[in-house]
């Protein structure tokens, strides 16, 4: 989840204060074994495991400091489609550099979770392109009247 959506639907606000925003820790991370892709006639993605595909992987945020009321927030924020599940990721150096993306692989794991979508059925089969959310959809779910049944 881009930090700013995260924001929106925790606090009612993309662009926090300050003293807010540093209660949170976002840090790049890879989930082995899943894929991400998109939802049929939505903007959003689904993770699903993914055995069959050789190094499935989804890059995402690892994001800590979550309270109790953040994570009843992304619950309804989520909703009936997703299961929240712990999973294993690795944080990721986050500059795009192979070789220490190499030795990212070899970091330990750190306990996760992740919404994990349950209708596979429902999914495209191209993968969900975060940058082309940022560009072209960001707007309408970060927007300051966008309000989550919470």
């Amino acid at each position: 989840m881009a930090p700013e959506v995260f924001f929106t639907v925790c606090y009612r606000t993309s662009q926090p204060p300050p003293a807010l925003a540093r209660e949170h820790t976002f840090r790049p991370a890879v989930l082995p074994g899943y894929t991400r892709h998109r939802v049929r006639h939505e903007d959003y993605p689904g993770v699903m495991p993914d055995g069959s595909t050789p190094n499935a992987t989804v890059r995402g945020m690892l994001v800590s400091g979550l309270t109790a009321a953040n994570l009843y927030h992304l619950d309804v924020f989520e909703g009936a489609e997703y299961e929240r599940r712990v999973v294993s990721v690795v944080v990721d150096s986050g500059d795009g550099d192979d070789e220490k993306g190499e030795q990212q692989q070899q970091q330990q794991p750190v306990a996760a979770q992740v919404y994990v979508f349950r209708d596979e059925a429902a999914l495209e089969p191209r993968p969900w392109d975060y940058d082309e959310f940022r560009r072209e959809k960001m707007h309408s779910w970060t927007r300051a009247d966008y309000t989550f049944d919470t």
